[in-house]
C-alpha cells in the first residue's frame, strides 16, 4: 500500500514512524517550516524524512495546483494528516483510492476544533485521547476508524497530557492499520450533535481573572503553562506568569482564611498562596515576572489585601 502524508509536531514523527513500522510505503511527505518566532519544543517532520530517505515538501499552501499534481502523481492508496495545520481541500481527499483520514486529538465528537488538549484541560475534563477519522470537508467530522483514551489527572499541564495523547496517536494508529490495508477500515459513528467544537487561543487569551474560582484559575495555568506561553497578569507595569498551581484542601483555605484575614497573596510556612474568587486559595509553585524566574515571595510585592 502506497501513501501521502502530511505531517507536523511530535504526533506527525511517531505516526510516520507507525507507518514505516507496518511497511506502509509512504510516496511523499508535506509537512511545514518551523515558524523561528515560535518555540519549537517538538520533533522534526523534516528531519525524519532526511533520515529515512522519505521525498517530503513544505509548501506554504497544500492546495495549490502544483502540489495537488505531485499527490496525484503519486497515486496513493490513502492519505493521512497526522497534526498538519491546515484543512485540506475535498479535490485533494478524494486523489486517495482507499479513503483520507486525520489523527485528531480528542476523543470524537468532544473537542472538535482546534488545540484541542489545552481545551481540554481549560474545561475541567478528565479524560481524552486521539481519534483517526475519515477527513471531509467539514473539520473532524468524518467516522471514526478507531479511537484510544487517556486520563487527565488533576495537576497535568496540557503539555503532560499532549505527551499522553502522542502515545494514544501511536497506539491508535498501529491497532488500526492491518484492517485498513486489508480493505476492511471501520466505520464507527461521529455523532456531532454529542460533541463539541472549539477554536484556536492566542497568548493573550492566558490573561488571569482572580475574580473565577480557584478550580477555573488553576485550570487556566494548567492548560497554558510552558511551553505553551503561560497564564499571565500585568501589575505595575510588570507581566507576572504563573506557570504551576496546586488545589489545596478546602480546610486549608479556610484556616488561611482566618489567619491572614482573607489577604490576596501570602507566605505560609515556606510556600506561597493567593486568593480566587470563591474564596479558596491556591498554592503557587512556579512564578515569571517580565519572563524571568524570581524567587516566589517577590510576588508578595504585587499583591494587596
Amino acid at each position: 500500500m502506497n501513501c501521502v502524508v502530511f505531517a507536523y509536531h511530535d504526533v506527525g514523527v511517531r505516526c510516520l514512524k507507525v507507518l514505516l513500522a507496518r511497511g506502509v510505503q509512504i510516496s511523499l511527505v508535506i509537512t511545514h517550516e518551523d515558524n523561528p518566532t515560535e518555540n519549537i519544543w517538538f520533533g522534526s517532520v523534516a528531519a525524519l524524512c532526511r533520515e529515512e530517505g522519505i521525498p517530503y515538501i513544505a509548501p506554504e499552501d497544500p492546495s495549490t495546483p502544483e502540489v495537488i499534481a505531485q499527490i496525484r502523481a503519486a497515486q496513493p492508496d490513502f492519505i493521512f494528516s497526522f497534526y498538519y495545520r491546515h484543512m485540506l481541500p475535498v479535490e485533494l481527499l478524494e486523489l486517495a483510492k482507499s479513503g483520507a483520514y486525520n489523527m485528531h486529538g480528542s476523543l470524537l465528537p468532544a473537542y472538535r476544533g482546534r488545540v484541542p488538549i489545552n481545551w481540554a484541560v481549560l474545561q475541567g475534563a478528565t479524560e481524552t485521547g486521539a481519534t483517526l477519522h475519515a477527513m471531509t470537508a467539514k473539520p473532524d467530522a468524518g467516522f471514526i476508524v478507531a479511537q484510544t483514551a487517556v486520563p487527565i489527572l488533576p495537576d497535568d499541564t496540557a503539555h503532560e497530557v499532549f505527551g499522553k495523547v502522542v502515545v494514544a496517536a501511536e497506539q491508535t494508529l498501529w491497532q488500526a492499520l492491518p484492517a485498513m490495508l486489508a480493505g476492511q477500515t471501520p466505520h464507527l459513528p461521529n455523532d456531532l450533535s454529542k460533541g463539541s467544537y472549539f477554536g484556536g487561543r492566542k497568548p493573550e487569551d492566558g490573561r488571569l481573572d482572580w475574580n473565577k474560582s480557584a478550580q477555573d484559575v488553576h485550570n487556566l495555568v494548567r492548560a497554558v503553562a510552558p511551553p505553551y506561553p503561560g497564564a499571565f497578569e500585568q501589575i505595575a507595569g510588570d507581566k507576572i506568569t504563573l506557570t504551576k498551581t496546586r488545589r489545596v484542601p478546602a480546610a486549608l483555605s479556610q484556616k488561611l482564611t482566618q489567619q491572614y484575614a482573607g489577604l490576596a497573596a501570602l507566605l505560609d510556612e515556606g510556600r506561597l498562596y493567593a486568593r480566587c474568587g470563591d474564596g479558596n486559595y491556591l498554592q503557587i509553585g512556579h512564578i515569571l515576572i517580565n519572563d524571568k524566574e524570581v524567587p516566589l515571595e517577590h510576588y508578595l510585592n504585587y499583591k494587596t489585601a
